[in-house]
């Protein structure tokens, strides 16, 4: 038999002036011989964390009904597209959110212990200490793999020190992802600077930001600058790996000028108003562009986790795209006043919406064999449950995606009342390869899935 396929190494990139742009799983990167294909071909596992704030209104998000054939409740309606893809969780806690004797700052101990199940030293200066989130154990044991160990995204600013919460720092309320107790990753809101981080060279990440603004305005699109490395590889193509790649650079590109129109839109500069440059006006549209950056970040194998804050703990965010005008935060103390119930309702159901458009990027792109969905770990939660209360118990948790293979979703599950949600993390760790005895207050593994 001759063979003529030119392999591809799985690590190729596309480069031009100041960008290397990695590429999606191809079929020139595997073995031309089927007795290698089918092993090269499996992708890896892949894990996020979506972080929403302030809690839940519950009643309006639990099933009445455990196993598979349960009712979505109106806040998880939206998602009810995915029911065979997606896990509901009940009855997990994160009891490091509570106060143990510290008084006020619930939201801060929400997002400080939500993945590292450790209770926060309450300070609001520099000895802030936590502990060790599951994502940055995955991407410590996983590091060298990628190009990024992992992706910290947001999608609302916030400083990230002095007093946020009652005496805690605004580190706490700030990032998901934690380094080390002492270390907390604050996450990327910019679209800009984060396409600019997964598609710019070295060099550019260590640029001033005047030089590089100065870069940026005379930079042509990111794919005029690989064009001749791109028009050599497609030669080497078959037609299937020619449209592949062709679907792929168009999802870059959309990318891309999404970005360049959000830094016009004049709405983004209004006095008063502090928006980092390239952030859309409306919030709907900015997450879908951070969850279109995560997608491209996964797709392109650039890392294999992530997490994605749709707003820090504690958020004053109004959504005038919904007709709310009140802020998020004061509206989850509603002491059982219904039309504040109604907002907060309408809040979380827009939430499960813009998850919803994140579970449908992942689904609709291809991967060897299945889609990014068939290969994710996608976790959604907050580290409150009722927001009026500050309860930390029985918190709103989903598990979407198959786990390349190691979950078998589309059930809702009710796990014995005390369980530790850092439980469901330690086995979403073991399914990405790495063993972990103890992560926070863990007990073992959630074995119901």
């Amino acid at each position: 038999m001759i063979i003529t396929r030119k392999r591809l190494p799985r690590r190729t990139f596309l480069r031009g002036l100041g960008t290397v742009l990695s590429l999606p799983m191809l079929d020139a990167m595997v073995p031309a011989l089927a007795r290698g294909r089918a092993l090269d071909l499996k992708a890896p596992a892949r894990m996020a964390f979506v972080y929403v704030p302030n809690g839940i209104v519950m009643k309006d998000w639990t099933p009445d009904t455990g196993g598979h054939d349960y009712q979505f409740k109106r806040i998880l309606k939206p998602l009810e597209p995915f029911r065979k893809d997606l896990y509901v969780l009940s009855n997990l806690d994160s009891h490091t959110g509570n106060a143990l004797g510290d008084g006020p700052g619930d939201h801060a101990r929400a997002g400080a212990s939500f993945l590292t199940g450790v209770h926060c030293h309450k300070t609001a200066g520099a000895d802030i200490r936590g502990g060790v989130s599951v994502d940055q154990v995955a991407a410590t044991r996983l590091a060298g793999a990628t190009r990024f160990p992992s992706l910290e995204f947001g999608c609302e600013d916030s400083r990230t020190v002095g007093d946020c919460d009652s005496g805690y720092s605004c580190a706490y309320t700030n990032s998901l992802a934690w380094r080390t107790p002492q270390t907390p990753m604050p996450p990327e809101v910019n679209p800009r600077a984060a396409f600019e981080r997964l598609f710019g060279t070295a060099e550019d990440l260590n640029l001033d930001p005047q030089t590089r603004a100065r870069r940026l305005k005379y930079r042509k699109s990111i794919l005029d600058l690989v064009r001749a490395d791109t028009q050599n590889l497609v030669k080497t193509l078959g037609p299937a790996d020619r449209r592949k790649l062709d679907e792929y650079l168009f999802s870059v590109r959309q990318v891309e000028q999404r970005i360049e129109s959000a830094e016009k839109d004049p709405r983004a500069l209004t006095p008063g108003i502090d928006k980092p440059t390239g952030i859309p006006f409306e919030f709907p549209q900015y997450v879908k562009l951070m969850a279109d950056l995560l997608v491209l970040a996964f797709q392109s194998d650039l890392t294999r986790v992530a997490t994605l804050m749709l707003g820090r703990e504690g958020s004053n965010r109004v959504y005038p795209e919904i007709g709310i005008s009140d802020p998020h935060h004061p509206l989850t103390h509603h002491r059982n006043n219904p039309e504040w119930i109604e907002k907060v309702v309408r809040i979380n159901t827009l939430h499960t919406e813009l998850f919803a458009y994140l579970l449908d990027r992942f689904k609709s792109t291809s991967e060897s064999d299945g889609t990014l969905l068939d290969h994710a770990m996608v976790v959604y939660g907050s580290g409150i449950a009722d927001g009026n209360k500050h309860t930390h118990e029985a918190l709103p948790i989903l598990l979407a995606g198959r786990g390349a293979g190691s979950l078998k979703p589309g059930r809702h599950v009710i796990a014995p009342s005390g369980t530790p949600v850092t439980n469901l993390y330690l086995s979403l760790l073991d399914r990405m390869g790495v063993r972990q005895e103890k992560l926070g207050d863990s007990t073992g593994q959630l074995d119901l899935l």
